[in-house]
This record gives C-alpha cells, structure tokens and sequence, in this order.
C-alpha cells in the first residue's frame, strides 16, 4: 500500500500525536518514514538591525527544528521504525510539506490538526488544508478538537 510516509512536525504536541500514527502505521506497512519540519521565512518589520535579528531567528529556528526532528526520531526509534530527517528553511509550511513529500517520493503524508471550526480557522488559516488542496498524494489528518492539549512533546 504505501512505501514511503513523510511525517510533518512542528515539535508540538500535536504533532507528536500525529507522529505516532504515521509511525504506527508505517511500521505496520513496513514503510520509509521521512519527517520533516518547515522554518517560515521571518516577516515581521526588524525593530532593531536585521542582520543581527536575522542571526537570532535563525538560531532559533534552527534549534527548534532539531528538537522537532530528534523527538520524532525518538518516538520512531521506540517504535522500531527507521526514520529519516528534514528541515526545509524559508517556506511556507505547506509548501515545503508538500514538495519534500515530491522530492522524496512519499506517498502519504501525516499531519496534525487542531480541527478549528469557523472564525477560528478563518483567522488562523490551515495549513492542513493548503497542504490537502495542493498535494498530489493522499494525506492522512490527525486531528484533535479545540481546546485540547497540543503542548510541546518530551
């Protein structure tokens, strides 16, 4: 059925939820697991010199997304599954989802979804739902309610 899962992960909670299915599913299949976690490009006015901000948000991002990352690898390696790495930098979330996926030829992707209804979704945007609209593979959504715990996995 399906040979190659890219996981999307952001290091929430969430998220690691979501992991856990895809995980469970690949070892299940017997599948390749790449997950991947995408750094937004910093579009905020810089209060103070950009290249000295620009230094700060990097680090941050690039800190961030290594423990995204080594948390999914944990839980993949719990799990017995082997698990590749990715952190694409200066994207739009659903856009690097949705090409690492075509990149690395993953016939599924799992994310995690908050399941806002409303104005909440208006307000916030989706990127689940970018990510369904342009991807060419299926995409399996984890999803929890409103107001459930999603805080950042241990």
């Amino acid at each position: 059925m399906f040979k190659h899962i890219l996981i999307a992960t952001d290091g929430s909670g969430l998220a690691g939820q979501a992991a856990s299915h895809g995980l469970e599913l690949a070892s299940k299949l017997n599948a390749k697991v790449t997950a991947v976690t995408v750094t937004e490009p910093w579009t905020e006015p810089y209060p103070i010199s950009p290249t000295k901000l620009g230094e700060v948000y990097e680090r941050a991002a690039a800190e961030n997304a290594a423990s995204a990352l080594a948390a999914g690898a944990r839980v993949a390696g719990a799990k017995g599954v082997s698990c590749a790495t990715g952190h694409v930098k200066d994207r739009q979330a659903h856009e690097g989802i949705v090409d690492t996926a075509m990149v690395q030829g993953c016939d599924l992707i799992v994310v995690g979804s908050h399941g806002r209804r409303g104005v909440g979704r208006l307000l916030l945007g989706s990127v689940v739902a970018k990510v369904v609209v342009l991807s060419t593979v299926p995409v399996l959504i984890c999803r929890l309610a409103d107001g459930a715990d999603t805080g950042k996995q241990t």
